[in-house]
């Protein structure tokens, strides 16, 4: 039941560094982000995987020395594009044409509403439109996680623009966002055992 999974999961502080999470299984949550929604469903994205032990040890010297860096399984950067202009909603409307098999020219009605919408808006708007799809493909993922019992841990601390350098984003059409480390808790985390705090329902939900 979804709502045991996430009374289940919480933001994994300690990592197993010892356990890894199976590549098929890694697919799998990788492909939970690729499958998110997102506005008009534009994508305006990109998640890589930081494989290399000593780019993440790097990650971690800039992320307040946070141990999910280096600890976790694996660590996910979940990157915004800078500026979603006409251009690329127009690979996206050539995209859809080839996915869906249809005529391009049925979607010219569609591309001029998108090309409508992205005009309303400067680019620095455009790159925090962004940035909420991102957050919604990263509430996927950590879904995906509960569901597979495979800890998550979100992290927006750290310094953004020293990681765009250090992997190159800088100097291409995206911006980091978020990381998520993911992988298996370790029986030391004390967190695990804490009560989950929320807010009741009277607080948070209201009917109108």
């Amino acid at each position: 039941m979804i709502l045991n999974d996430l009374k289940w999961r919480y933001a994994t502080k300690k990592f197993d560094s010892k356990k890894k999470i199976p590549q098929k299984e890694l697919t799998i949550l990788l492909e939970s982000l690729r499958l998110a929604p997102s506005s008009m469903g534009l994508q305006p994205w990109k998640f890589i995987v930081v494989e290399d032990i000593k780019i993440r040890k790097q990650i971690r010297g800039i992320s307040w020395n946070q141990s999910q860096v280096t600890d976790a399984s694996n660590l996910i950067l979940l990157c915004a594009r800078r500026d979603v202009d006409t251009q690329y909603a127009g690979e996206y409307v050539k995209q859809m044409a080839r996915v869906q098999k249809q005529n391009i020219f049925k979607l010219k009605g569609f591309q001029l509403v998108v090309n409508g919408f992205l005009s309303l808006m400067k680019p620095i708007e455009r790159f925090q439109w962004a940035q909420k799809q991102v957050y919604i493909a990263l509430g996927f993922l950590l879904s995906a996680c509960a569901q597979m019992r495979i800890d998550g841990c979100p992290m927006e601390g750290f310094d953004k623009k020293k990681v765009d350098v250090l992997l190159g984003l800088d100097k291409t059409d995206f911006a980091s966002v978020v990381m998520c480390a993911v992988g298996y808790r370790s029986k030391d985390d004390k967190h695990a055992l804490e009560a989950k705090v929320r807010w009741d329902e009277k607080t948070v939900i209201e009917y109108k």
